[in-house]
């Protein structure tokens, strides 16, 4: 199942505090994108706050892997966490009309 991760900022961190934890973060993503469990990151355009695309069996197994960030053990970061599902509609190019 895909999921989308949207970062939430924790109110009242810092930068300041990000700073010592950011090399175990971008460890940690490299390990779950060769897992294959990380599918794509991005960074928002308008601010910093990450975007991940996960591919998880629901969004308990999101939640667990997300706790493994650096990040998010330091209580800086948090997700909303958007389980998703296929999009049906291009079916209906195809529908036999008829019936």
């Amino acid at each position: 199942m895909k999921i989308l991760a949207l970062e939430v900022e924790t109110p009242g961190s810092t930068a300041e505090q990000f700073g010592p934890h950011l090399k175990a973060e971008a460890r940690r993503v490299w390990e779950l994108t060769q897992a294959g469990t990380l599918r794509e990151i991005y960074f928002r355009q308008a601010w910093a706050g990450a975007v991940l695309i996960l591919e998880c069996a629901d969004a308990d197994e999101a939640r667990e892997v997300l706790a493994t960030l650096a990040l998010v053990q330091a209580g800086l970061i948090a997700f909303e966490i958007i389980p998703l599902r296929p999009y049906p509609g291009l079916a209906r190019l195809f529908a036999d009309e008829s019936s």
